[in-house]
């Protein structure tokens, strides 16, 4: 798990003062975990004690460690396709490629059921379940293929599903629907997109409520979401996978649809009445 994900995990288990320095990691990612103790103290408005307690209870043996272990994970983000792709070529088997590609995408999935907890999981389908929300998706360069599968879903057991369409551009124009509890779905994974960072800042400024699906280092965007939902993506090879962001999404799908399986199953026999009652057009 990435730093991000593994504060996350933990904040269960710390104590206030240490929550205290968790949201200040997160809020200043990652520069105050790059900052000397006493200045992540005092930005945390804690004591340096209770930051070296904090980096304990992340498993850590110590200040360097946790910072060592950070530098590896910015480097990791940045890693650009053709630098993922020059590293993959030493570590190509003689084997099936094909095996060797679903083998990793299975330890991905596994990684992914690790690293989400049954709680986080709950508490998005119970965020997309609620009726009276509007429920907005959107993804990035590669990801808003499944925002849009997954809006395409939610539209048919569930009112009022959007997507945020078009340029960037346009999206300030559509933020004036948004309201207070509005639920906001979305996708961000390594090297992050900044337009995308910049909405979550705006979609927090109205109170709507995010889920983010991200990957194990965590989307900035994690600093504005009510829930974040940490993907493992890294295939080994030159693109990252998206296999577990789509198991994901269809197991929320799944949740959402039968968690309310009376007003679901009503939908769905309109759409079958209307799809099977269409005028037919002749030729």
């Amino acid at each position: 798990m990435g730093t991000r994900e593994q504060v996350h995990a933990a904040l269960g288990q710390m104590t206030d003062a240490e929550r205290k320095v968790a949201h200040a990691f997160l809020a200043n990612y990652p520069s105050s975990g790059l900052s000397t103790v006493a200045e992540f103290a005092e930005l945390a408005g804690t004591s340096a004690p209770t930051v070296l307690r904090f980096v304990s209870r992340l498993g850590f043996s110590g200040y360097p460690e946790f910072q060592r272990a950070l530098r590896t994970e910015i480097q990791a983000e940045l890693l650009s396709p053709l630098e993922k792709g020059e590293k993959s070529l030493a570590r190509t088997a003689n084997g099936s490629a094909l095996g060797a590609y679903f083998s990793r995408a299975a330890s991905n999935i596994a990684a992914t059921l690790e690293a989400i907890p049954e709680s986080e999981f709950e508490a998005a389908c119970a965020l997309l379940s609620d009726h009276k929300a509007a429920c907005y998706c959107l993804g990035g360069r590669f990801s808003d293929a499944i925002a849009r599968y997954m809006a395409a879903h939610l539209r048919i057991v569930r009112p009022n599903v959007r997507r945020f369409q078009d340029q960037t551009s346009t999206w300030d124009d559509q933020l004036l629907d948004v309201k207070t509890g509005d639920v906001v779905v979305l996708f961000d994974i390594r090297r992050y997109q900044r337009d995308l960072v910049h909405l979550s800042e705006l979609l927090g400024e109205r109170k709507a409520r995010i889920v983010l699906i991200t990957d194990s280092w965590l989307s900035p965007i994690s600093r504005y979401a009510k829930v974040v939902l940490p993907c493992a993506i890294d295939a080994g090879r030159t693109w990252d996978s998206s296999v577990t962001l789509i198991a994901l999404v269809e197991a929320i799908i799944d949740r959402v649809t039968h968690k309310d399986w009376d007003a679901s199953r009503g939908r769905i026999q309109a759409l079958e009445h209307i799809h099977w009652n269409k005028p037919a057009t002749g030729g």
